[in-house]
């Protein structure tokens, strides 16, 4: 199909003033068009920016679509935006990573874990949007079961939690040495 450059126009102005992702079936009501349209605007898009010369591209993250800046140009955005950077702490990444492989997990759960309490992690993770309320968990006190939110997605330049790396690959054969060596220690 071949499409209006104002349709391209309107599609790239919708994806540069968004604060976050842009569905397909959201850009399809926006642009009045059937999502089908929009799949395949999309593509056109991504392909006018796929030059290798282009600071930004279309990517597509936390099952939406925005603008975003290519890696290579990091260092540059990096000096621009340095100051307001706030960036995870450790206990914080922790967290994060328990949640994101086990979800959804009640905040005991997350404790039991990483073997000290999590209260003020989970609250700030909350406060910064990575984690969200998924439901309750059935049992005495029908605990709060998390799990990570869109916007983690978003942070972390992911289009699905598929795309998270397996757990198994940061398992080093020093693990497994040392483990062997807290063995023979104990006998």
């Amino acid at each position: 199909m071949l499409f209006s450059e104002q349709l391209l126009g309107a599609l790239e102005c919708l994806l540069f003033v968004a604060h976050e992702p842009l569905s397909e079936k959201e850009l399809a009501q926006l642009m009045e068009l059937k999502e089908s349209e929009v799949k395949e605007l999309l593509e056109v898009l991504i392909q006018e920016y796929e030059g290798k010369s282009k600071g930004i591209q279309v990517l597509g993250v936390g099952g939406g679509y925005q603008f975003s800046t290519r890696p290579e140009y990091f260092s540059y955005v990096e000096r621009l935006y340095k100051p307001q950077t706030q960036s995870l702490s450790r206990a914080a990444l922790e967290t994060l990573a328990i949640i994101a492989y086990k979800q959804p997990i009640t905040r005991a759960e997350v404790e039991q874990i990483r073997g000290v309490k999590v209260d003020s992690v989970v609250n700030t993770l909350m406060e910064k949007r990575l984690l969200q309320e998924v439901g309750r968990k059935e049992g005495p006190g029908r605990p709060i079961l998390y799990g990570t939110s869109d916007k983690f997605l978003q942070y972390f330049g992911l289009k699905e939690l598929e795309e998270l790396p397996d757990p198994k690959q940061f398992i080093t054969d020093n693990s497994a040495e040392d483990a062997a060596a807290t063995k023979e220690g104990a006998e």
